[in-house]
């Protein structure tokens, strides 16, 4: 189950870390390093959910195939700091963070790949539009949003099933005031069309939450080297359980494609 294979990565022995975002909020993570370790993976969790929980059943996968793995607790959840959360406009920078974190420990010695579910996602594929250090190798994306605001207008439209013009304006506004940034010119989309990085982007079909229509735009959007793991039946955030097999084997390929 998703809550004991979270049990069992959070008493895994590891070393929790404490790092300074760029505007002076504390994160947390948390560092596997085994001695044979190959290469790193950042990975970014989702909304409302915990590092544990979205990485605890595919860990194991990275462990086993010699990976070094920060796994961060997102901002304005778990054990970080920050009042609000971002949707990936703030993240993004936070995610930029570890990358710099990792390359100091490990004297930028491996490649790194950025990691993320849902939210994170999205975090790691803006993350993909910044200027990154040139070990970062590759960006895997699983059922993440193409901005903001296009997932806050799809929650309230066909989720809630309400209208979405006045809440619209509200939320933006309410973005705008608190992270001081418009949720509608920061997305995934202007990150892949300015990106070199290359992206593996999974999607389960019968994603209610996400819908698997925006890792489409994602994935047309994107002039990077690119592949696609489309995951049919999988609600959100569960096509590893899904189709585990195929799961591992495109991140094998995707880890010898671009190293």
């Amino acid at each position: 189950s998703i809550m004991e294979s979270a049990r069992v990565l959070e008493e895994t022995e590891h070393e929790q870390i404490e790092i300074t975002a760029q505007d002076g909020t504390t994160l947390v993570g948390h560092w596997f390093c085994p001695e044979n370790a190959k290469r790193i993976i950042i990975a970014m969790h989702g909304w409302r959910s915990t590092w544990s929980q979205d990485f605890g059943a595919i860990a194991p996968f990275w462990l086993k195939n010699d990976c070094a793995v920060l796994f961060a607790e997102q901002r304005g959840q778990g054990n970080s700091g920050g009042d609000y959360m971002g949707f990936g406009l703030l993240e993004r920078y936070d995610c930029l963070d570890w990358i710099y974190w990792v390359n100091e420990r490990t004297e930028q010695k491996y490649s790194v790949y950025l990691a993320g579910v849902s939210m994170g996602a999205s975090t790691v594929l803006m993350t993909a539009g910044l200027d990154l250090p040139e070990n970062v190798k590759g960006v895997i994306a699983d059922c993440g949003f193409t901005s903001a605001y296009d997932i806050w207008r799809h929650v309230v439209k066909d989720n809630m099933k309400l209208s979405y013009g006045l809440r619209g304006l509200m939320i933006d506004r309410i973005c705008q005031k608190k992270i001081n940034t418009n949720s509608k010119n920061i997305t995934t989309i202007t990150a892949m069309q300015k990106t070199q990085i290359p992206i593996l982007f999974i999607h389960g079909t019968d994603d209610k939450f996400v819908p698997v229509r925006m890792t489409y735009e994602n994935y047309k959007a994107c002039n990077a080297p690119k592949e696609l793991l489309i995951v049919p039946g999988a609600i959100h955030g569960e096509s590893y359980y899904v189709e585990q097999e195929k799961y591992e084997a495109a991140i094998k390929k995707f880890w010898n494609l671009y190293k």
